[in-house]
């Protein structure tokens, strides 16, 4: 899995051509091609998805309580 800091490297290019108005992003010597602002959003939203569940960590343990109602 990709760490949090190249993530955030990868985030951050992507806005940086958003906002100039770029449909090409470089990175790590690749470059992607975007058709449309709408597929840029959608990357930059899986993006934020990866980051946000990368900073929160996972959950070790689940308890689970109950009762009969009564």
């Amino acid at each position: 899995m990709t760490d949090l800091t190249q993530l955030e490297a990868w985030r951050d290019a992507l806005l940086k051509a958003r906002y100039v108005g770029l449909r090409i992003v470089e990175y790590d010597g690749r470059r992607v091609s975007y058709a449309t602002d709408a597929e840029m959003a959608t990357a930059l939203a899986d993006l934020e998805r990866r980051i946000a569940a990368a900073q929160s960590g996972r959950v070790s343990q689940v308890r689970i309580q109950s009762t009969k109602g009564v």
